[in-house]
């Protein structure tokens, strides 16, 4: 007699590279709590409905009990040749009980049982994203307030709120706050969380009672399981219900948006702790050195946060070029969906935890993006919204400026070293007002529209932020 479930069928065993090349054992084991659970509440149902008797399912609950006792003890007897988590359950659960055992699998197929596993494991991790991102925010959060400074007062780099070079096309463009250019992480991060919690709603669905693909005769009740499993729904249909990766291509998506968003804040990292930005220094705990160069201290937490962005996407890329040819319902390509799901998850988790970390403990050397703001006639924007605020067009004023900064290019001058007749020699429209103006402390204060640099702005970024953590008081409540 064959050792597979399905042995009844066949004649022989099969090629032993068959074999190795269609099992799953090795990385669907890790779903073993899901599987136990979702088994539980099958047998639960089983008994409800009438259709196994109660000495059975007690039994089978007995025994799932120690199953799980066994693998979480190691003292599980994993039989590769088995194939699958499934089947090694099963089995195990039939030698510790009987015959009782071999019930469970009533009105089950392995194909609904696969589904409601990664809907449950994946329900799991998703609340843990969620609240990683969260922790992740508050970080943001607190270093934009940190450096918002006392009474919200923009500085030079030594007292106030910190002033840093905004870049466009990777060259300075206008001074504006570092708290404003941290809380555009924030936001990008909530839209993660936006979606990523939308995507939990999806996640939040039963396929179990689905069967192989057509459902079953016997008198079940899916959504008491889905209930007992603490499941919103159930599908509609159960060849949908057996086929359907949308949910983990959702998540595989806006995984990937999200490590879109670390990978940029490990560039601009990155950037920031060269010798030449020097904005910023890595704490020594998420930083590394040279075997060779002992100067060295090099960003690699923030580069592999970069790099293994890569691995999300062709993650993602991967498993939708798996369903794109497939017709309904269960084949067994819907096995490469695992893998690649827990590739994500253990990413993400992970590149959220360290950032959190790096974030939370880096070195800002504020007066250094101080100076840097004013290089660049970075301010240059400032000195023609002057003139046109006098009444000049915008496009006279912007030709004007531009005079302005050949002339201190051909004389290595900065904005900041022109006087008021400096000014006048170019337009007679220029008043006292521009000398304050071109500095950029004042320039990125000035900036008061709705989402601008300015403190006052910065300020009430950071209290609706503040206000969205209260209204969130786990991922659980924010999303099902």
């Amino acid at each position: 007699m064959t050792d597979k479930l399905w042995g009844g069928r066949f004649t022989k065993d099969a090629d032993a590279r068959a074999a190795r090349f269609t099992a799953s054992l090795a990385f669907d084991r890790r779903l073993y709590k899901q599987d136990l659970a979702g088994s539980r509440a099958h047998a639960r149902m089983l008994g409800k409905c009438g259709i196994l008797p109660e000495a059975d399912v007690a039994a089978i609950l007995g025994g799932l009990d120690r199953v799980e006792q066994e693998i979480e003890s190691g003292a599980f007897p994993w039989r590769p040749e088995l194939e699958d988590i499934h089947t090694n359950v099963e089995r195990r659960l039939t030698e510790l009980i009987g015959p009782a055992g071999g019930k469970l699998h009533t009105a089950r197929s392995r194909n609904d049982q696969v589904a409601l596993d990664m809907h449950l494991y994946l329900k799991e991790e998703l609340n843990r994203i969620l609240g990683l991102i969260r922790g992740l925010q508050g970080v943001i959060v607190d270093r934009a307030e940190e450096h918002l400074g006392p009474g919200g007062q923009v500085g030079d780099g030594r007292q106030g709120a910190t002033v840093m070079p905004g870049y466009t096309h990777l060259q300075r463009a206008q001074p504006v706050l570092f708290s404003h250019h941290l809380m555009a992480y924030f936001w990008m991060f909530q839209r993660d969380r936006e979606r990523l919690a939308d995507c939990l709603r999806r996640t939040d669905v039963s396929p179990l009672g689905a069967g192989a693909l057509a459902g079953t005769t016997f008198p079940i009740d899916p959504k008491a399981v889905a209930a007992d499993l603490g499941l919103a729904k159930v599908y509609e249909n159960s060849m949908d219900a057996v086929s359907d990766r949308d949910f983990i291509l959702e998540f595989m998506a806006g995984a990937s948006i999200l490590m879109v968003h670390l990978s940029r804040l490990g560039e601009e990292l990155v950037l920031w702790s060269t010798a030449e930005f020097g904005f910023i220094e890595m704490d020594d705990a998420f930083a590394t050195g040279s075997s060779i160069m002992p100067q060295k201290k090099n960003p690699d937490v923030a580069e592999l946060i970069r790099g293994k962005a890569g691995r999300v996407f062709g993650n993602l890329a991967g498993l939708l070029a798996t369903m794109k040819g497939l017709p309904l319902a269960y084949h067994s390509d819907l096995q490469e969906d695992k893998e690649a799901t827990f590739e994500v998850v253990d990413t993400v988790e992970a590149a959220l935890e360290v950032a959190t970390g790096m974030l939370a403990t880096l070195k800002v050397k504020a007066e250094t993006m101080g100076k840097a703001a004013g290089g660049g006639f970075s301010t240059a924007t400032e000195v023609a919204d002057h003139l046109a605020r006098k009444g000049l067009p915008f496009r006279q004023a912007h030709e004007v400026v531009g005079r302005i900064v050949l002339h201190c290019l051909e004389r290595g001058l900065a904005l900041t070293d022109l006087t008021l007749e400096d000014f006048r020699g170019f337009s007679p429209l220029f008043d006292e007002d521009i000398l304050t103006q071109v500095r950029p402390g004042a320039a990125a204060g000035a900036r008061r529209s709705w989402g601008g640099t300015a403190p006052e702005q910065v300020a009430r970024q950071i209290a609706a932020a503040r206000k969205s953590f209260r209204h969130w008081q786990s991922p659980a409540e924010e999303t099902v």
